[in-house]
């Protein structure tokens, strides 16, 4: 890469923290404040793990019609102009609670926040990607995407450890402040990135008047007409999966891997607090933890492993050290044990980044926001089905009425999840390119 591809990466990377950091920074202090909102002094709660699990579906829904129609766009009109719908709604929600936590001004967080997740949950990593590939050579991409996850566990590293000294108030009021200064800066200082046989299509609006050669039957002159640029549907991305076999594949892998992380997401934290108490702090020490680890691996070790053994074998390594994770919280019968699992997020973290680059490797240079808002989709699709299935049963074997004595009876049921993605990603082996670098047009056009 040139200088100038070098600077561009590097204002993305600074944006991506960014986010993350405004995003990570309350992570470890919100389930304290929906707790101390809906069941104060209590440390189990029925209601905010069913009011979690329900903003997790809802969200799951809109992202999964929203990051393709998004990863498209960003083909069409350029990655920066996508960024700053998202960027600027997340904006929103912090803002909410860094003026008042009480009841009140908690539902009407939750309201928005379901709203703009709808929108912005995925979709600046999304796009993201997709600059990265633009920018990036084939046999590098993997490299750079974990480099991408690096920056990203970076700012939750620095997201956690701020969380870990800030009250709950100023959380809220920092996550305001970095969100808004990401928008300035990435607006400054980002280039516009899109293939070059595309570039016309960033100065095109979405929606624009035309002359259409249309005559009346009465002679006069041609009517004009509104229409709008195409915007993909859900038949467009299963003929992407379906001209992809490799890139089917990646999908299903990307399903459970991702039901078995959301149903971590939402059933985990509750599931410790409730069996060992744990509080806000302990919350930021394991995530602080996990952020270190984290970004050590995907910044230093997997650019090394990735060129020696390849993107589907770190896919299978990262898979399997997952179901091991899960395996270990569902047994735990210390509260040392969530921290002694944290040294699994070393090799856990490689399955996400090599996942991406798998996807990335089965479409042309013009197609690259397709194939990620489509993994992305995926996802999002999980992220719906996880909290219906584990929220309840987090919910259930937690309280007094359990037909068995099994706290961690849930999260065992997301490792044996977590295996099924494993098993599925030995079948990849080390993905092809079904483009060498060319773009199908006419095969992968959502």
């Amino acid at each position: 890469m040139d200088p100038k591809s070098l600077r561009g990466l590097g204002h993305l990377f600074v944006t991506v923290f960014l986010t993350g950091f405004a995003t990570l920074i309350v992570s470890p202090v919100i389930t304290d404040v929906t707790m101390a909102a809906l069941c104060p002094g209590s440390d189990e709660c029925s209601l905010a793990i069913y009011l979690s699990g329900f903003q997790q579906a809802v969200t799951g829904v809109g992202t999964t019609l929203m990051l393709p129609i998004i990863g498209n766009l960003s083909d069409q009109y350029g990655r920066k102009a996508l960024l700053t719908l998202p960027m600027v709604l997340s904006i929103i929600p912090s803002a909410i609670l860094a003026c008042n936590r009480t009841t009140g001004y908690f539902y009407a967080y939750y309201a928005l926040k379901i709203l703009t997740a709808m929108i912005c949950q995925g979709s600046i990593n999304c796009i993201a990607l997709a600059y990265l590939a633009d920018n990036v050579s084939y046999n590098r991409r993997a490299s750079a995407f974990g480099v991408l996850a690096g920056v990203t566990s970076g700012s939750y590293l620095c997201g956690t450890l701020a969380a870990r000294f800030l009250s709950v108030g100023l959380a809220f009021q920092v996550a305001t402040f970095v969100s808004l200064f990401a928008v300035v800066y990435m607006r400054i200082f980002l280039e516009e990135s899109i293939p070059a046989d595309q570039a016309e299509g960033i100065i095109e609006p979405i929606l624009r008047e035309e002359e259409e050669d249309v005559t009346r039957k009465d002679g006069n002159a041609p009517a004009k007409m509104s229409s709008f640029k195409k915007i993909p549907s859900l038949g467009g991305v299963i003929c992407l999966l379906k001209n992809s076999p490799s890139l089917a594949q990646a999908a299903v892998v990307a399903f459970f891997n991702y039901l078995g992380e959301g149903g971590m997401e939402s059933s985990s934290q509750y599931y410790i607090k409730a069996r060992f108490h744990f509080n806000k702090n302990q919350f930021a020490d394991l995530m602080l933890i996990s952020g270190i680890l984290a970004t050590i691996s995907q910044l230093f070790l997997m650019p090394l492993l990735a060129s020696r053994i390849g993107d589907g074998r770190l896919l299978s390594v990262g898979l399997f050290v997952a179901c091991i994770y899960a395996f270990l919280y569902s047994i735990a019968w210390s509260a040392w044990i969530p921290y002694a699992a944290t040294a699994l997020t070393t090799l856990m973290v490689f399955a996400p980044p090599s996942l991406q680059s798998i996807a990335s490797k089965q479409v042309g240079p013009r197609d690259q926001g397709k194939a990620q808002g489509c993994i992305a989709g995926i996802t999002s699709l999980a992220n719906i089905i996880s909290p219906l299935i584990f929220s309840p049963l987090t919910a259930l074997f937690l309280s007094e009425e359990a037909p068995f004595h099994f706290p961690g009876f849930s999260i065992i049921c997301i490792a044996i999840t977590l295996m099924i993605a494993f098993v599925q990603s030995l079948t990849m082996g080390r993905a092809p390119s079904n483009t060498n670098g060319k773009n199908n047009r006419n095969s992968t056009e959502v």
